[in-house]
């Protein structure tokens, strides 16, 4: 295990990407001893952590075309487009089963962020203080602002992470974790543009009208996070893997074979970038 930090971006089901980077490594045993993750990332980071190969390929392409998972038919039942109790309660628990036990005994830190309806700031939860409630709190991690509802956990509501530290390395960076490697899901750094949707946002949760901020606010906080990862990796303490070509993945993307090749091309990514990595880490 390397004493090195791991930053997982979100990005719906652009996250295959990361699932075919983390498979890989899963194949060399490469793990480090802090991983950190929002939305997507924190879902797949999860099933590598418990060291579960071929799982997040089997529940996040196998299972796509069921409409439980990802439907119009859940968001007029339920106002959610993804279904989060199928995914969060169904599949790992019964369908797929998480081995809680290996994800429970590791010794690497995870930590799972996500956004404070009340208050806009980022809340982490790591999972040796609250591991029995991870697949609650990665359920809140994961849930979009119009397309998922909070989750309460310890008096708290709480949604998407990504909406306030999209990309969390600096929180790794905080928690002492100087030298991180990141996996994006976008192919390259072109920075976010203006939203015409704020005044919807500011309609819409007008009973948490933190989250309108920072959804707001998400646009510079993103492109802000790519100037530091940039300067970081100038310094050499970052190794950027991101896809290398940019393939035509939506955030709700439920075509399998796009899956499927998106996830191969993380997979290759990081097989072609592996000797580089640890060169790297051997620094």
């Amino acid at each position: 295990m390397y004493n090195c930090g791991l930053v997982l971006e979100g990005g719906g089901m652009k996250g295959l990407y990361t699932a075919g980077v983390l498979e890989y490594f899963l194949e060399k045993e490469l793990f480090f001893n802090y991983v950190i993750g929002v939305s997507a990332g924190a879902c797949m980071g999860a099933s590598y952590l418990s060291r579960q190969k071929g799982r997040n390929k089997e529940v996040n392409i196998g299972l796509v075309h069921d409409s439980r998972y990802l439907s119009w038919r859940n968001f007029i039942l339920k106002r959610e487009l993804f279904g989060m109790d199928f995914l969060f309660d169904e599949i790992p628990n019964h369908i797929v089963p998480f081995d809680f036990t290996t994800f429970g005994t590791g010794k690497e830190q995870f930590l799972i962020g996500t956004i404070d309806c009340h208050t806009g700031v980022a809340r982490y939860y790591n999972k040796h203080e609250h591991g029995k409630d991870i697949l609650k709190i990665i359920r809140a991690s994961s849930s979009l602002p119009f397309i998922a509802k909070p989750v309460e956990y310890e008096g708290k509501m709480l949604l998407d992470g990504g909406l306030v530290d999209p990309i969390p390395i600096k929180k790794a960076n905080e928690d002492g974790s100087q030298k991180n490697v990141v996996i994006m899901t976008k192919a390259n750094n072109q920075r976010l543009k203006p939203s015409r949707a704020s005044t919807f946002m500011k309609l819409l949760y007008r009973k948490h009208p933190a989250v309108a901020n920072s959804l707001q606010k998400r646009r510079a906080t993103y492109n802000e996070t790519l100037s530091f990862i940039e300067s970081e990796q100038e310094k050499g303490n970052v190794f950027l893997i991101q896809p290398s070509v940019d393939l035509p993945v939506s955030s709700f993307e439920r075509n399998q074979k796009r899956l499927l090749h998106l996830y191969e091309l993380g997979y290759q990514d990081a097989k072609v970038q592996y000797e580089q990595l640890k060169q790297w880490l051997g620094k």
